[in-house]
C-alpha cells in the first residue's frame, strides 16, 4: 500500500467517526427530548384528526418503555356527534429499528388490553361515516383540468396499502379481550371478542367468541411478518366443544342468506413489485361451503371444496387475476383471467373512454364424471346420479368496453372427447321424445294437464301446423334454431349490448331449445341455478342428439302459453280465429308469434270490430314480413304482409275494450319495438327478465315461495274477463309527432336487433 493510500484511509476513517461520534450526541439529545417530542407528535395528530374528520381523540398517558417501545392508556377516539368509535385501556408497541432509519414504522411487538372498536347505525347516519367525507378544506382551488390531471397510480396505491397492512402486523403480538361491534338499525348486533390473540415465534393462535357464547371461533397457523408469509386457518367450536359450522346468524337474518363452512384457509405466499406492476401471490380455500337463498336454488347448496391459487396483480389504471393462477371445485380445475381496466383521465374528456373488463376461463381437458361429481350439491337437481363418459374442455373469453357497448365479445364453448351418457340422472331428459303429461303452473298451483301426444285431440303434429305460423315464429323468436346447437352467441353478444345501453334487462337470448327445456324439464323458480342448469340441460340434449330439432319444435309449438289458460297452437288458433292450425294464414300467424312474449295481454291489441290496432302492430308485421321475405319464407310484400286481414272470432270481439276512434290504438301501451324478442314472460324464456325479476322483482307480482312454480290460473276459454286497454289522453299534435318520431327510432333498433339474431 502507497503512502497516498494510507493517507486516503486514514482520512476516511476519521470521517466516518467524527459521523458516527455526532450520530451518538444527537440519539442522546433525541433521547433525553424524546418525552417532549413525544408529545408534540400526539398533540399534533390529535389536532390532525380534528380538523380533516371531526375525531375527538383522547389519550390518558403516553410514555416510553424502552429504547424503542411505547405505552399508551385510555384511548377513546369519538366523532363529532356520533357514538364512541374506539376504546382501549392499555396498549404497548415496539417499533422495528431498521424499518424507522429508512421513515417507515414496522412494529416488533404489540400487548393490548381491554378494547373496544364498534360500528353503530342510526337512522341512516353511522359513526364511520367521517371515512366517507372527508372535510374539504374551504381555501382548496377547485380541481385542475382533466387534461392537467395525473391519475393516481393503482400500483403505488396497493402498495402503500399492502405495505401499510402488513407492517403494522408485529412479530410477538399479545392481545386480551378486544371486542368488535357492529349495532345496526333496530338493535340488531353482532360482537366478535378475540379473547386472546398471540403470535409467537411465528405461530399464530387465537380464541373469537361470536355473540357472547353462541360459537366459538379458533385462528390458527403460521405468520412471518419480516418475511410477509402467512398461512392461517379459520374454524369453530359449538358450547359442548363440538366442531360446528363457521356462521353469522346477523347475515342470514339480515338477508335471508345463509352462509355456513366448516373451516377457512388463507395464505399469503409473496408480495412483489417488478416492471410498474405490483403483485401478490396468495391462496384461499374453503370446505363444506353451505350456502342457502331464494335467488340462487331451493335448497341448500354445498360446495364440498373449493380453493384458488391466486397471483393479483395492479397497474397504472387496472388491476387483474393472472391467468397463471388456479380455481380448484371438488375434482377439477380451472385457470382464470380477469382485468379490469379504468379509463384514461387526461382523455376522458374529448374522447369519452370507457371502462375494460376482460374475462377468460380455460379448463383444459377434463374427465367428464370427475367435472360431473364436482357440480355442487343441491344447484342442479335433476342431473344429480348422472353417469357419463369421456373429456370435456370448457372455454370462455369475454371483452367489454363501456364506451364501445356494441363492440363486445363473448365466445364460450364447451367441447366433447368421446363424451357420452351412461346414465341419466333424476331426469330422463329422452322422455319428450315419447308421449308424456305437460302441467303448466300459476303462483304455485297446476293449472291443469296437458297431454303432449296423440291421445290428445289438440295436440299438432309439426307437418300440420302452418308453414307461416312455423315461419313467423322462428323468426321472432329463433330463426336459427334448426342449425345452431341451442346457443345464439351473437344474440347473447345484442343482448349484452342492449341492457349495458338501456341499463336495465331490456333483451334476452333464450334460444327455442332453452325455452323448451325450462318449461319441460324444470322448475319455474326464478333462480340462478335454474338457469345454469337450463344451459347444461341444453348442451346434453343438443350435443348426444337426444331430441331431434324437428320434435323440439313440436313440442314446443304444442306446450307454450298463447293467452289465458290458452297452450299450444291448437287452442290458440281455435280460441282466436275459430281455424286449425293448418288454415292459419300469414297475418295470423306473425300475430301469434307477435304475442308469444306477452300472451296474458293478447286481446289488448285489437279493437271491438275484430281489427288489429294500426299504430302498435302493423310496424311489427311489417319488421317481420320483410325479414322472412329476404329470406324467402313469404312473397315480398308492399303493404303490411297479412295486417289488414287478421279478424278475431266474433264471439271473442265481446271481451275487447272500446278506444278512442280519433286515436285509434292506446300511445301509452308497449310498443311493440319495445317488446323483448326471447323474454322470459307466460312460459317463453330470456335472460334479461330471469334477472330482472330474480334481482329487481316486477310491481304488482305476488310473492312467492321457493316451490311455487308461475304458469297460468285455471279458467274456462268462454266468458273471460275483458283485457281492458288504459284509456287515451287527448294529445298535442307536437306530442304525437315526438311520438312517432319516436315510434320510427324503436322500430329501426327493434329490426336492426331481429336482424343481428338472424343474419
Amino acid at each position: 500500500m502507497t503512502y497516498r493510500q494510507r493517507k486516503a484511509l486514514q482520512i476516511a476513517g476519521w470521517v466516518f467517526l467524527s459521523i458516527f461520534l455526532l450520530a451518538l450526541v444527537g440519539a442522546g439529545i433525541a433521547y433525553t427530548k424524546r418525552e417532549a417530542l413525544l408529545k408534540t407528535a400526539l398533540e399534533r395528530g390529535i389536532r390532525k384528526a380534528k380538523r380533516d374528520y371531526n375525531l375527538d381523540v383522547r389519550i390518558g398517558s403516553a410514555k416510553f418503555t424502552g429504547l424503542s417501545s411505547l405505552a399508551f392508556t385510555d384511548i377513546s377516539v369519538v366523532p363529532e356527534q356520533g357514538d364512541s368509535l374506539a376504546r382501549v385501556q392499555r396498549v404497548e408497541l415496539a417499533v422495528r429499528f431498521w424499518p424507522l432509519l429508512a421513515g417507515k414504522i414496522g412494529l416488533s411487538g404489540m400487548t393490548l388490553e381491554n378494547g373496544l372498536i364498534q360500528v353503530i347505525k342510526r337512522d341512516s347516519l353511522t359513526n364511520i361515516d367521517f371515512l366517507l367525507h372527508k372535510k374539504r378544506d374551504s381555501t382548496a382551488t377547485d380541481p385542475a383540468p382533466a387534461e392537467t390531471r395525473r391519475r393516481t397510480n393503482l400500483a403505488d396505491v396497493s402498495e402503500n396499502l399492502i405495505d401499510n397492512i402488513l407492517s403494522k402486523i408485529p412479530d410477538d403480538l399479545h392481545v386480551n379481550n378486544l371486542e368488535f361491534r357492529g349495532i345496526d338499525v333496530g338493535n340488531d348486533t353482532l360482537s366478535l371478542l378475540t379473547q386472546t390473540a398471540v403470535i409467537e415465534n411465528e405461530a399464530v393462535s387465537s380464541t373469537i367468541k361470536l355473540n357472547g357464547n353462541q360459537a366459538t371461533w379458533h385462528v390458527a397457523g403460521t405468520a412471518d411478518p419480516g418475511d410477509r408469509e402467512y398461512n392461517l386457518a379459520l374454524y369453530a367450536e359449538g358450547q359442548n366443544g363440538r366442531s360446528v359450522p363457521i356462521e353469522l346468524p346477523y347475515i342470514q337474518k339480515k338477508y335471508n342468506l345463509k352462509v355456513q363452512a366448516d373451516t377457512l384457509r388463507a395464505e399469503l405466499r409473496d408480495v412483489d413489485r417488478s416492471r410498474g406492476e405490483f403483485r401478490l401471490e396468495g391462496a384461499g380455500s374453503v370446505r363444506n361451503l353451505r350456502i342457502n337463498h331464494p335467488s340462487i336454488a331451493r335448497t341448500d347448496v354445498l360446495i364440498s371444496r373449493a380453493a384458488m391459487d391466486a397471483n393479483l396483480f395492479f397497474g397504472e389504471n387496472y388491476v387483474g387475476v393472472d391467468s397463471s393462477s388456479t380455481l380448484y371445485l371438488g375434482e377439477v380445475s380451472a385457470h382464470p383471467f380477469l382485468k379490469y381496466t379504468l379509463p384514461d383521465v387526461a382523455s376522458s374528456e374529448s374522447s369519452a373512454p370507457g371502462k375494460i373488463f376482460d374475462v377468460q376461463l380455460n379448463t383444459g381437458p377434463l374427465d367428464a364424471q370427475a367435472l360431473f361429481n364436482s357440480f355442487p350439491q343441491g344447484l342442479f337437481e335433476s342431473l344429480e346420479g348422472m353417469q357419463v363418459d369421456g373429456k370435456l374442455n370448457y372455454n370462455l373469453a369475454f371483452h367489454f368496453d363501456t364506451a364501445l357497448p356494441d363492440s363486445v365479445k363473448f365466445n364460450s364453448s364447451l367441447t366433447q372427447d368421446n363424451f357420452r351418457i351412461i346414465k341419466m340422472g333424476q331426469t330422463d331428459f329422452s322422455a319428450i321424445n315419447r308421449p308424456f303429461v305437460y302441467t303448466p303452473y300459476e303462483k304455485g298451483k297446476p293449472v291443469r294437464d296437458i297431454i303432449v301426444g296423440p291421445t290428445n285431440p289438440d295436440y299438432t303434429p309439426l307437418n300440420q301446423i302452418s308453414p307461416d305460423l312455423r315461419n313467423a315464429l322462428l323468426t321472432s323468436e329463433d330463426y336459427n334454431f334448426f342449425t345452431h346447437n341451442g346457443f345464439n352467441e351473437k344474440a347473447f353478444r345484442v343482448s349484452i349490448a342492449t341492457n349495458f345501453k338501456e341499463k336495465s334487462f331490456k333483451r334476452g337470448a333464450s334460444t327455442i331449445s332453452m325455452q323448451l327445456v325450462k318449461n319441460a324439464f324444470l322448475n319455474r323458480n326464478k333462480t340462478i341455478s335454474r338457469k345454469i342448469e337450463e344451459i347444461l340441460i341444453v348442451w346434453l340434449i343438443e350435443n348426444e342428439h337426444i331430441v331431434s330439432k324437428e320434435r323440439m319444435y313440436e313440442v314446443y309449438l304444442n306446450i307454450i302459453e298463447w293467452g289465458k289458460n290458452i297452450y299450444g297452437i291448437s287452442e290458440a288458433a281455435r280460441y282466436y280465429f275459430a281455424k286449425s292450425p293448418a288454415d292459419l294464414n300469414l297475418g295470423e300467424s306473425i300475430f301469434l308469434a307477435f304475442v308469444v312474449p306477452r300472451p296474458k295481454a293478447a286481446l289488448n291489441w285489437f279493437v271491438p270490430d275484430g281489427t288489429l290496432q294500426v299504430r302498435n302492430v302493423r310496424g311489427y308485421f311489417r319488421l317481420i314480413g320483410r325479414i322472412m321475405a329476404r329470406r324467402g319464407l313469404t312473397a315480398p310484400d308492399s303493404g303490411a304482409y297479412g295486417f289488414y286481414n287478421v279478424r278475431l272470432r266474433e264471439g271473442l270481439r265481446r271481451q275487447v275494450a272500446p278506444v278512442d276512434s280519433l286515436f285509434q290504438g292506446d300511445s301509452l301501451m308497449t310498443d311493440p319495438a319495445e317488446m323483448d324478442i326471447n323474454e322470459e314472460d307466460g312460459g317463453t324464456g330470456g335472460i334479461g327478465t330471469f334477472f330482472r325479476r330474480l334481482f329487481k322483482g316486477k310491481k304488482g307480482d305476488d310473492t312467492r315461495t321457493n316451490d311455487e312454480q308461475p304458469a297460468v290460473q285455471p279458467e274456462r276459454t268462454e266468458n273471460l274477463p275483458a283485457e281492458v286497454a288504459p284509456a287515451d289522453t287527448v294529445k298535442t299534435r307536437k306530442q304525437l309527432r315526438q311520438e312517432r318520431r319516436e315510434r320510427k327510432r324503436r322500430e329501426k333498433e327493434a329490426q336492426q336487433a331481429l336482424e343481428n339474431n338472424n343474419p
